[in-house]
């Protein structure tokens, strides 16, 4: 009743007012004429009033309702001007909704959204990343060759954005920018080679759909990323699983070689006549030749298995189609099972698996023969699914299981649907023709049916019963003497004709009965149907041929009906046949041969599957489905006959890791030489599990280095003298930087820095952390193998160039990095590490002088400007190494610099002015900084992970 309600509601002319939410009846029609004419004249315009009323909480209603409407179908482009003015709104959620209106309708309102194409541009730059993203979709749907350039810049510009949801839509733009203007391939396959890099879940489907869409042909785009993908596989959405599965399916089939040739060859032993005994050995070598999957290969096949238990029906039917492609014969059983699982969905979801099953089923029955009964008929089903189940257990049938499906098939034929009822008859003379036992079994039944009362089962069996004769047509006089009894009552116009040209081709068998029925349809010849009427044609042209005696007038009365049928194609024919068989001195030299053209022997039909032709199609395709190529279908290439070069696809090693190998060789011949004291290396090993309070993210990444921005300190000069000691303070406080919106941190790590000012202003050193790539959600190492990651790339960048020596640790460290290449990676614990170190007796000294310079390469961040110091500049950076005034403090270098032409004397820290527990271990007094020169001085702190500031004097 409700329902009705509503759906009477839409209807009316109030209605409208309702479903838009008009408050007051009055001021829409005065009169109070509530009538369709009133309420369209004003049909938005509360919603107007409130998108341009100056609270929010209107607005934000305002919006919430104008996509409800969108969301319902209607159409709300005629308030584009009102919304597109809320575009710079400060209320994020304003602006989200805004942004989804605008995608909707800036493609059909280009001229509006052009005007607000600044504050799109504006937007591109806001701190939310999904405001950010809804602006550059917003802008890649505004389809306007003029503002291309705009867009280009905004996807260059998204791509390299630091939220994976941003570079994902930049992804989808590429797309839409591709249609707009085919001209920037060029430009939009690079923007596509550096996405593919990109470690992300997020991103990797969509840019994959992309490369679909722009470059399908440049499979070089994919080597080096080939196993990246096939690892992120399992955890990318689901629409982006389907799209890489049918890209890597289309990449395996040109880089590997056939999984399924060499068993074929195995089984070929028998000799040849003619072959020599050395041609013969040759084909033996070749058949001993094994096979061998190429690890690649490997790799897709096994990552790609535990989708088959996805919730998704297109995840497990991409899925399917790779095994039923890509995958060993003996492998490809596995997706039986799932496919299967994927009937009890929703009938559009059956009947695509259906299809595809029925394409399977032909090639390689022993897959689903475990699962008939998953494919017997419900009474519930639609017709299609029907006709597809049946298609299915036609394919299934063999000698071992057609009693079972015989049974099964005489319920289907009592059936109400008379479309699956006719199906069925189709398929016992399929099952008829393929097992020869039960042909004759299949025949007598179809003949029982003759005599149903329903004329479409009747007609369905004619039609078999004919297809069947003619493969045996020596036997079966008894049948075709029926059928002519029949055709009295059958009506359908193809078994008449059936009949009619069974017992044309049969009338020497039945003498007796072929004039008799010539000259029954004669009678009715006018009311025939025209497929009825040229097999009367045909009939009264064999029967002149064979019995001219009995049938020479009627067949010249009924080619003269033919001559004036309305339908040219039976005037054709008629004229057709007399010339043939009706000898007059015109005729030619074929009427000779009128009896050979007319009573050839014809061959038998073949009963063939509908789904045998498009196995050339690639499974679960638009294309297989409609058995006809679609626009944008991708063809699967064939297997190569030798494998192209699988070194394509090693992504190289970093460079500092390929720099550090001879140093392995070097550690093992001078084993007692090291870098660091052992008190050092104790404190290295002890630093490794507690590393991610001292460190943050490795400065060589790529990815990282965008990711910090430099906190430099902003110093005012004051108008104080001495050169020799400037005075400041150093606060010092931990505190979390988030980046962007808080869904995107995933993992922190503590990223120390410092800042301080000389001449009494005060600055801090900070231990700030800044959060890893959100791209680390995708990655499956842990947290604490990254850490040691960056650490092995640090402790190399720090090590002098000249010493080639390496200790234990450093080995550890450098076996962590993940390259394709498997090395050994020795598990020895601390202990065992300290106790190797306590056997080395190393001459060195463990004492270091504190102001010895250690040059690592670093960012540097500015401590004390020149002018604020007078002359005295300083910069400070973090050498990510274990602090050697301490284990808990976190070493800090100090790079003094003298800017003046004087000598500047006696830099020292004065008074500190510490919390509780906090600690600092100062550097030692330098006497004096001659002109222009340099010093590098360390200092430790331990900030007792407190967020109080540490002062001192400098």
């Amino acid at each position: 009743m409700s329902s009705n309600s509503f759906a009477y509601n839409e209807q009316s002319g109030g209605g409208e007012a309702t479903e838009l939410g008009q408050e007051a009846t009055s001021t829409i029609s005065p009169s109070g004429a509530f009538g369709l004419f009133s309420s369209d004249m004003k049909k938005n315009e509360d919603l107007k009033q409130m998108l341009e009323s100056n609270k929010d909480s209107a607005k934000l209603d305002a919006m919430k309702r104008i996509v409800g409407m969108i969301a319902k179908g209607k159409n709300a482009s005629e308030l584009f001007p009102a919304v597109v003015k809320n575009v710079a709104s400060k209320n994020i959620e304003i602006k989200k909704l805004v942004y989804v209106y605008l995608v909707r309708y800036a493609e059909e309102q280009q001229d509006l959204a052009l005007l607000s194409i600044s504050t799109f541009q504006r937007a591109l730059k806001d701190p939310n990343q999904l405001i950010r993203a809804s602006a550059l979709r917003v802008l890649s749907s505004i389809r306007v060759p003029i503002i291309v350039p705009i867009m280009m810049l905004a996807i260059k510009e998204a791509s390299a954005d630091l939220s994976p949801y941003v570079r994902k839509n930049a992804a989808h733009a590429i797309q839409k920018l591709y249609s707009l203007d085919p001209e920037q391939k060029e430009m939009l396959i690079e923007i596509i080679e550096k996405l593919l890099k990109d470690k992300s879940t997020l991103v990797a489907g969509s840019v994959v759909m992309a490369f679909e869409e722009v470059c399908p042909d440049r499979i070089d785009l994919i080597h080096k990323n080939y196993r990246k993908l096939c690892n992120l596989l399992v955890d990318v959405e689901e629409w982006g699983q389907v799209v890489i599965i049918h890209m890597l399916t289309r990449y395996a089939r040109t880089q590997f070689v056939s999984p399924w040739k060499q068993g074929d060859v195995l089984e070929d032993n028998e000799k040849d006549f003619y072959d020599s005994d050395e041609e013969q050995k040759e084909k033996a070598d070749k058949r001993k030749r094994p096979y061998a999957m190429d690890p690649d290969h490997r790799l897709l096949i096994r990552n790609t298995k535990p989708l088959l238990q996805s919730r998704n029906a297109a995840v497990v039917m991409a899925v399917a189609q790779l095994y039923w492609h890509i995958a060993p014969k003996s492998e490809a059983g596995i997706i039986s099972k799932s496919l299967v699982r994927l009937l009890r969905s929703s009938r559009e979801v059956q009947y695509i698996v259906l299809q595809n099953i029925a394409t399977m089923s032909i090639q390689r029955k022993g897959m689903f023969e475990p699962y008939l009964k998953s494919f017997y008929v419900r009474s519930t089903d639609p017709t299609m699914i029907k006709i597809l189940k049946l298609e299915i257990l036609t394919n299934l049938a063999n000698e071992a299981n057609i009693s079972t499906l015989l049974r099964e098939f005489q319920t289907y034929v009592k059936s109400q649907d008379k479309q699956f009822a006719a199906a069925t008859i189709q398929t016992i003379g399929r099952c008829a023709t393929s097992i020869t036992e039960v042909s004759d079994t299949c025949l007598n039944g179809l003949v029982c049916l003759l005599s149903n009362r329903d004329e479409i089962v009747v007609a369905e069996s004619v039609v078999v019963i004919k297809k069947l004769l003619q493969m045996q047509p020596m036997q079966h006089g008894e049948i075709i003497k029926h059928m002519a009894k029949l055709l009295d009552s059958i009506t359908v116009p193809v078994a008449r004709a059936s009949i009619l040209w069974l017992i044309g081709e049969n009338c020497e068998r039945v003498p007796k009965i072929a004039p008799d029925v010539l000259r029954k349809t004669a009678k009715s010849f006018t009311s025939e149907d025209d497929l009825v009427k040229l097999q009367i044609l045909n009939l009264g042209a064999k029967l002149y041929l064979t019995n001219s005696k009995q049938t020479k007038l009627l067949t010249q009365y009924i080619l003269n009906l033919g001559k004036y049928d309305q339908n040219y194609d039976i005037r054709d024919r008629t004229r057709f046949i007399r010339q043939l068989i009706v000898p007059n001195e015109k005729s030619g030299a074929l009427s000779k041969y009128a009896k050979k053209i007319f009573l050839a022997q014809k061959p038998a039909p073949l009963l063939e599957s509908p789904f045998k032709d498009r196995d050339h199609f690639q499974l679960g395709t638009l294309s297989h489905t409609l058995n006809t190529k679609a626009t944008g279908y991708l063809e699967l290439s064939n297997w190569p006959e030798v494998a192209p070069d699988p070194s394509v696809r090693n992504v190289e090693v970093i460079e500092l890791a390929k720099e550090w190998t001879p140093a392995g060789k070097a550690k093992k011949e001078n084993p007692d030489k090291k870098f660091y004291s052992e008190s050092e290396e104790e404190e290295d090993s002890s630093e490794s599990s507690s590393d991610s309070e001292s460190e943050s993210g490795s400065e060589s990444g790529e990815d990282e280095e965008d990711d910090r921005s430099g906190d430099s300190a902003e110093d005012s000069g004051e108008s104080g003298s001495e050169p020799e000691a400037g005075k400041g303070r150093a606060a010092t406080r931990s505190r979390a930087r988030g980046r962007g919106d808080s869904k995107d941190v995933d993992k922190e790590k503590e990223n120390s820095k410092t800042s301080e000012s000389s001449s009494g202003e005060s600055s801090s050193i900070e231990e700030s952390s800044s959060d890893s790539e959100s791209e680390s959600e995708s990655e499956s190492e842990s947290e604490s193998r990254k850490v040691t990651k960056e650490k092995e790339k640090k402790t190399k960048q720090e090590r002098n160039p000249l010493t080639k020596d390496v200790s234990l640790l450093d080995l550890d460290d450098f076996n962590l990095v993940s390259t394709p290449v498997a090395l050994p990676t020795p598990a020895l614990s601390p202990s065992l590490i300290a106790d190797l170190e306590g056997l080395n007796l190393s001459a060195t000294s463990s004492v270091i002088s504190v102001s010895t310079p250690v040059f690592v390469p670093g960012k540097t961040h500015v401590l004390l400007h020149r002018m604020s110091g007078k002359g005295l500049a300083a910069h400070y950076f973090f050498p990510r190494q274990p602090c050697i005034f301490g284990d808990k403090m976190v070493s800090v270098q100090i790079t003094l610099n003298n800017t003046t032409d004087q000598k500047i004397e006696n830099i020292h820290v004065g008074g500190k002015k510490l919390p509780m527990g906090m600690q600092m271990h100062v550097f030692n007094p330098i006497e004096s900084l001659e002109p222009a020169g340099s010093i590098t001085v360390s200092m430790g702190i331990d900030f007792c992970d407190s967020t109080q500031t540490a002062s001192f004097q400098l």
